[in-house]
């Protein structure tokens, strides 16, 4: 895979894009230390192997617009000299003195705000990447069904792990939550990105295809899949918006009595935390 900046190989995916090292370690040192570039050019410099270090204005530009995020570098541990808890700590999305003076004093409206903010920036996908799938007209088989309920899947997984609080917990916690919440995390993203109705009967008739099972699982199997055009059909006619729609998941995704005794402190501890807020 290359990185999407400068085509060197990528050495993984960071702040959102597959990136190499390079442009990696250049755009949060850029992002943490709030650095200012300027272009002496016509600030349309080329950005490859060759000529990534030649202009840091054309670079940092070209990293924001391939969609590495800000917030996801702000999102950092707190360092030690910084007194834990500041509800401005999630919110420092422009890193400039002037929002970091603001999100220190966030309380109550403002901070919820901010925080309904960071979970819309999360979002893996504009519901745009689905449009393809979701034309009105368009015949959808079984393989396009699967492709489609695993993007849905993984874009859940995706949304998670770059909220806030969530990539703190330890990756056991982690799993276990992500275990617990799939199918509802999952019908959320059915639902927002317009899946279309008829679609439930196509995702019964891919998992048998899938998986053959016996006469009772596959009356438990269908009841499933009844439940589940039900919530979206449910959610569609509330009309609910993209903020709403983040809102929910982060409820279904920290609301949980199930895996108490089995989480950790810490796990216990950041849920208290956002609920707090």
């Amino acid at each position: 895979i290359e990185c999407v900046v400068c085509g060197d190989k990528s050495s993984g995916k960071h702040y959102g894009q597959f990136t190499c090292e390079g442009c990696k370690s250049f755009f949060k040192r850029s992002v943490r230390r709030n650095l200012t570039y300027s272009c002496r050019g016509n600030r349309n410099c080329p950005i490859d192997q060759h000529h990534r270090n030649q202009c840091q204005y054309c670079r940092l530009k070209k990293c924001l617009k391939m969609g590495m995020r800000r917030e996801a570098v702000q999102r950092g541990r707190v360092p030690p000299s910084q007194p834990p808890g500041l509800p401005g700590q999630f919110a420092l999305t422009n890193g400039d003195a002037a929002s970091a003076a603001a999100a220190a004093s966030l309380n109550g409206h403002s901070y919820l705000s901010s925080y309904i903010s960071l979970l819309l920036r999360a979002e893996p996908y504009p519901t745009s990447r689905y449009g393809q799938c979701m034309q009105p007209n368009n015949i959808m088989g079984i393989d396009n069904i699967c492709e489609l309920a695993a993007r849905l899947l993984f874009s859940a997984v995706e949304w998670a792990r770059n909220i806030p609080f969530f990539p703190d917990l330890q990756v056991t916690d982690q799993v276990a939550l992500l275990r617990l919440v799939w199918s509802e995390l999952f019908a959320l993203n059915a639902s927002q990105c317009s899946m279309p109705l008829h679609v439930a009967p196509l995702l019964a008739a891919a998992g048998l295809h899938a998986s053959p099972m016996a006469a009772d699982r596959v009356v438990a199997f269908m009841d499933h899949i009844r439940i589940f055009q039900e919530q979206v059909e449910k959610l569609k006619a509330l009309h609910v918006d993209s903020a709403e729609y983040s809102c929910l998941k982060a409820i279904v995704l920290f609301t949980t009595g199930k895996c108490d005794k089995q989480q950790s402190p810490a796990a216990t501890e950041g849920r208290n935390s956002k609920h707090d807020k």
